[in-house]
């Protein structure tokens, strides 16, 4: 059993991999293509509500799918599946119509600091990427139907094919379309994406495709899981729309200097948490369903052991080597040394935040898989809209964008103590013992100390650092996992 959840965890989070590859290649080529110029800003930014709604709608329909799905009587699941995807389908599609027809009022409601030319082209650009929003939200829906069936793979392969064509069609016709082929590569991207798991759903058989709106106790449920975890999700994705409507505010560029260095922290936590909770969260709810409580224990655990090893050492390493990842990856094309010089140092910031957003996104799941969402979305409104504003508006004149990456990290360090002294007392989760945590304490301390002492060694080229840096890092993060999978045996 164990061994099976390894190999169908390690081939979900490949294909993830791949995927956050695809999407993170698409930003690096943006930064080839416009380095940190409007037009970067502009593409940016008009893909941020699509992606907005993307993620926080359809994350919480997915949670609450899983949770409700697996706790309804096989009689009434297929009208269940049919009123959510009905119903969803008419909400996100009369969002999507209006921001078809009115781009300008939502483009000035949320980025009005914008230049009068880069607002021209982001609201053309949210145009033709606005529809992305449909297809993106049904997709996550089927993914959670997919998952609840361990269709696992398919739903990482769906991402990545989003990711593969959004890089294909926004690169390749660059020439001819120049920014508006990002455009049009987000819209046939979701499109593909949503095509594919549909194509899926008819090959298994999993159910019949019809328009209904059954009303039945399970919708219901659905309904008041998924509201707050909407909420909840908007909370986490305001990070970004903050950081982009402060940065609006400040110089040109300083948006997608921003984005390159928040992909660069998002990136590793991602493909872990993303991979961890795709394949554990459907069992975890019938974990809960079972009442198996020791079940949840150790996997609650596990989970925060992994990225203790993998993500702490991973920080002190971008930390340590961030203007010569910047340089390495980006400083190709438009992207110049002034904007590597701009954008290393919010990098070395937002390495901070690594590991608590990655344990935040995880402890929430056991709250959800409880159908207990109030009380993280609580911490979550508390960190996002409380601390992480106050930090920024009081450090934005003497700090200018450091100051917002600086608020990100803050409020996730808070949401996460909140978090797991909530998971202790309400759910009577310990993440482990004093001694286990001073152990774990001790590994990344002496990680820390030799990946600084590596960066000391001076070397004039950017690849043989990092590849001397990460060697060392690599060594470390190996030494950690054997170390703490010794530790749990024991």
């Amino acid at each position: 059993m164990k061994r099976t959840f390894l190999k169908l965890l390690g081939t979900v989070a490949l294909i993830n991999v791949i995927a956050r590859l695809l999407g993170f290649a698409r930003e690096v080529i943006i930064g080839y293509q416009y380095g940190t110029g409007y037009e970067a800003d502009s593409i940016i930014t008009a893909f941020t509500i699509p992606n907005f709604v993307y993620i926080v709608v359809g994350g919480a329909i997915t949670t609450a799918f899983i949770s409700v799905y697996s706790k309804t009587a096989d009689s009434n699941k297929h009208t269940f599946v049919q009123t959510v995807l009905t119903g969803l389908g008419i909400i996100i599609g009369v969002l999507t119509i209006l921001f078809v027809f009115i781009p300008e009022f939502w483009m000035n409601l949320f980025f009005g600091g914008l230049s009068s030319e880069a607002m021209a082209l982001t609201s053309n650009l949210f145009v033709l990427m606005a529809p992305a929003t449909f297809f993106l939200a049904l997709a996550m829906a089927l993914s959670g139907l997919h998952n609840v069936h361990n269709n696992f793979r398919l739903t990482a392969m769906s991402t990545l094919i989003f990711n593969a064509v959004f890089l294909i069609i926004g690169f390749g016709l660059t020439s001819i379309m120049s920014a508006y082929a990002y455009g049009l590569g987000a819209l046939l991207g979701s499109f593909f994406m949503l095509a594919f798991l549909v194509t899926y759903i008819r090959k298994q058989a999993i159910m019949p495709f019809r328009i209904r709106l059954v009303p039945m106790p399970e919708i219901t449920r659905f309904v008041k899981m998924a509201l707050p975890i909407i909420f909840g999700g908007a909370t986490i994705q305001f990070y970004f729309i903050i950081q982009r409507i402060y940065a609006a505010d400040l110089s040109e560029g300083v948006i997608a200097a921003m984005n390159y260095a928040s992909k660069m922290t998002q990136f590793p936590q991602a493909v872990l948490m993303t991979s961890v909770t795709t394949v554990i969260y459907p069992m975890l709810a019938k974990a809960v369903n079972d009442g198996d409580a020791q079940k949840l224990t150790k996997a609650y655990q596990q989970g925060f052991h992994m990225p203790c090893t993998l993500l702490l050492p991973a920080t002190v390493f971008i930390f340590m080597y961030a203007k010569d990842i910047i340089a390495f990856i980006f400083e190709y094309g438009h992207f110049d040394a002034q904007s590597t010089n701009a954008t290393y140092p919010l990098l070395q910031v937002f390495s901070f935040g690594i590991f608590a957003l990655a344990l935040n996104t995880y402890v929430t799941r056991f709250f959800y898989a409880r159908e207990n969402a109030y009380l993280p979305i609580g911490m979550n409104v508390l960190s996002v809209f409380g601390v992480n504003i106050l930090v920024i508006t009081l450090l934005i004149d003497d700090l200018g964008a450091q100051a917002i990456a600086l608020g990100t990290v803050v409020a996730s360090i808070v949401n996460m103590l909140l978090l797991l002294a909530a998971a202790k007392h309400k759910l009577g989760l310990v993440v482990s013992s004093w001694r286990g945590i001073g152990k774990l304490a001790s590994f990344v301390g002496g990680a820390a100390v030799l990946i600084y002492c590596t960066s000391l060694v001076p070397i004039d080229s950017h690849v043989w650092s990092l590849v001397i840096g990460g060697g060392v890092t690599g060594m470390l993060v190996l030494l950690g996992l054997k170390w703490s999978g010794g530790m749990k045996r024991g």
